[in-house]
């Protein structure tokens, strides 16, 4: 029977962390510590109160001769903060429908849950959430994250982490990487859980591209916390980089305020703490990725669990014994399916400074787009399979023409790849089925190729035919040539082209993109390993006008438009 996840499972461990200055507190007008700052947490343990979120919102509590070296240290106590810090915890009662007292109505107009939420100025009780202030014991850094990003994420790529629209507020890349990889570790008296019991945290070392992740996060933070406290998302393990994949990047859709929220694993022991939401929103070149940055929980633990034993008695006062352990990832219930394994099939193609993706559909021949070769002679195929640095030279033996609307190339090797997981092409498709995008964007060539989760949204026809794949999938810059495979069964559906991007305001979706159905490209694949002939593929360039207003996304072919593709 299938089980449902989700709902009181993750709610209990979820809460909003709020900072701001303490009442009546005199600040300077241009002073950061004005404004509440507020993101997600997680409840560790209920006896003791023990949460744990991410560290930015304190950034602008920092005393000022902490401010300067904050990227060299380590551990931050409570006295290198300001000492009008006020931090808040808010969290949902175990049974709603039985909450009692008005649990905000005694609560200061500076609290940045009353000031931001326009319900609570009714003074009314919110009866499903709960608030108590909480004593900062500590801001950890985790430097195995900090390595990993700093190797995996590129300054050149132009990354930021911020919303697009605030990034001059934001500041440079610099000042975005001092705060990423810091965490709050916080203390409140007991939460008046019947249960005692401690969050399940699970090490990441065994997780697997394509596994599936449900992120809890309150979007928004403070803001309306009654209504979007402890959100959830569904996604997969898109890639991981660093010692023990202490970096995480997943498709689950996440909002400004998940920071500090959890993302769990489905195992049979159930939803377990596996990382902490660093990043919701990723920028890579100014456009939007779709993709959720995480830290994995385990690392996190550890450095908190070192700074313990360094400090000895002094926080044991403060924070009694407890667990700070992360055991080993169990069976998941949610396995990554076929997908996982046909990973190897899929290619790293560079062509002088240009690169994409490409998937083998027999030992020597791959497809790929006719943008990422542009017509060259040759090309260098990467192939992902072990030893990953293995270059393979190709030959471009067909690209179809800049006027064809179907964007492929045909690259034969030098030498056949023999341990390669051939795929099985499919001859149907199913609009709403999972589907998978396998491809080389966002992290390149660092963590080998990136899958993304979705469904198959639309199957476009012309005279009964597929001639285009609409998914869902998160597609970027450096997917153009990866395969779309069907989740369930590990079939190779189509070869990804393009996602979209409305030029009239320059915005990129990636989630909305377009691939050519396999069933268009087997034929003539067979044609030519066959008998080597390429006059089958030179079928692409004569495609009826139906089929180029469908990949001109014109209504009709006498309107002249700027293509969205």
């Amino acid at each position: 029977r299938a089980r449902r996840w989700g709902g009181p499972e993750l709610a209990q461990a979820g809460c909003v962390v709020s900072a701001s200055s303490a009442p009546g507190t005199s600040v300077a007008p241009a002073s950061p510590t004005q404004g509440p700052w507020s993101c997600s947490g997680i409840v560790l343990s209920h006896r003791p109160g023990i949460v744990l979120c991410h560290g930015a919102i304190l950034s602008p509590f920092l005393v000022a001769a902490e401010q300067v070296d904050w990227s060299q240290r380590r551990v931050l106590l409570a006295d290198s903060f300001s000492p009008d810090l006020r931090i808040q915890v808010l969290w949902p009662v175990e049974n709603r429908s039985q909450a009692e007292g008005k649990i905000l109505q005694d609560l200061e107009p500076s609290c940045p849950a009353l000031g931001l939420n326009p319900l609570s100025s009714q003074r009314e009780a919110l009866s499903s959430l709960r608030q108590h202030e909480a004593q900062l014991l500590m801001a950890v850094a985790c430097p195995q994250f900090q390595d990993a990003f700093s190797k995996v994420l590129s300054r050149a790529e132009q990354w930021h982490f911020g919303r697009k629209e605030e990034a001059h507020e934001a500041g440079t890349l610099d000042d975005e990487l001092l705060f990423l990889h810091w965490f709050a570790f916080l203390r409140i008296p007991e939460l008046g859980f019947p249960a005692a019991g401690q969050v399940t945290c699970v090490s990441a070392k065994s997780l697997k591209k394509g596994d599936t992740l449900f992120a809890c996060g309150s979007p928004f933070g403070s803001f309306c916390p009654d209504i979007f406290m402890n959100t959830l998302s569904k996604g997969v393990v898109s890639n991981m980089a660093g010692e023990e994949n202490v970096l995480i990047l997943t498709d689950a859709r996440c909002l400004p305020g998940t920071e500090g929220g959890g993302v769990f694993a489905a195992s049979d022991d159930g939803l377990e703490l596996v990382g902490v939401i660093v990043a919701p929103l990723c920028w890579k070149a100014n456009e939007w990725v779709g993709l959720t940055l995480v830290c994995a929980v385990d690392c996190i633990l550890e450095n908190i669990r070192n700074v313990l034993v360094r400090c000895g008695k002094f926080l044991e006062i403060l924070c009694p014994p407890m667990q700070l352990v992360a055991r080993p990832l169990g069976r998941l219930t949610a396995s990554p399916g076929p997908v996982y394994h046909l990973l190897p099939a899929v290619v790293l193609v560079e062509c002088g400074h240009v690169w994409g993706s490409g998937v083998m559909v027999n030992s020597r021949l791959l497809l790929t787009c006719r943008h990422v070769v542009n017509e060259a002679s040759t090309s260098k195929p990467s192939p992902w399979a072990v030893p990953r640095t293995s270059l393979v030279k190709g030959k471009v033996v067909f690209a179809t023409k800049d006027a064809s609307p179907y964007d492929l190339a045909v690259v034969e090797l030098q030498k056949s790849l023999l341990s390669f997981p051939k795929p099985v092409l499919a001859s149907k498709f199913c609009a709403g089925e999972d589907v998978n995008v396998v491809g080389f964007g966002v992290f390149g060539q660092a963590c080998g190729p990136s899958v993304t989760s979705g469904i198959l949204s639309a199957v476009v026809t012309v005279d009964d035919k597929p001639v285009m794949l609409q998914t869902t999938c998160a597609v970027h810059g450096g997917s153009s040539g990866g395969p779309l495979f069907a989740t369930h069964s590990g079939e190779l559906l189509g070869i990804v082209a393009s996602n979209t991007r409305d030029n009239s305001v320059g915005a990129t979706y990636p989630h909305l993109n377009f691939s050519i159905p396999i069933t268009v490209l087997q034929p003539l694949v067979a044609e030519y390993s066959r008998t080597g002939n390429l006059g089958s593929f030179q079928e692409l360039d004569r495609a009826c006008d139906r089929i180029q207003v469908v990949w001109r996304l014109q209504r009709k072919p006498r309107e002249i438009q700027r293509s969205k593709l």
